[in-house]
This record gives structure tokens, C-alpha cells and sequence, in this order.
């Protein structure tokens, strides 16, 4: 079974976004974005995705990857 790998760090650096300029954007904790941004989550709402996908100005395939294993 595959893996969804999360690249959250990725496009935040792209960006050149802090975690506590994302926080605000999106209307998340820092805790729960940094938990994010290092993969220790194991579900994130659409909403959560949409927000962050608005903010950061990307597609739901730049954060998110599957990777067969």
C-alpha cells in the first residue's frame, strides 16, 4: 500500500511564507500547521486544504503526494 506524502514545507519556501504568516492566513494554530508541515498528521479537512491552497496560491497535487510503496 502507498503512502500520501505532505509538501507543505515545499511550497511554504517557495513562497517564502513563514508558518505564523500562513497561520493567520488560513485560520489554523501554528501547532496544527507545523504538525502539517512535518507530516504528523494523518487527516486534514477540505476546508483546511482549500484555505491553505488559497493562501499559498497552488494546487492540492503540489502539497500532496502519493508514493507507492
Amino acid at each position: 500500500m502507498g503512502q500520501i506524502i505532505l509538501r507543505l514545507d515545499r511550497v511554504m519556501a517557495d513562497r517564502k511564507i513563514s508558518l505564523n504568516e500562513l497561520s493567520e492566513k488560513v485560520g489554523v494554530s501554528n501547532v496544527n500547521l507545523s504538525k502539517m508541515k512535518n507530516g504528523k498528521i494523518s487527516a486534514i479537512r477540505f476546508s483546511t486544504l482549500e484555505a491553505i491552497c488559497d493562501a499559498l496560491d497552488c494546487q492540492p497535487g503540489d502539497i500532496l503526494e502519493y508514493r507507492k510503496d
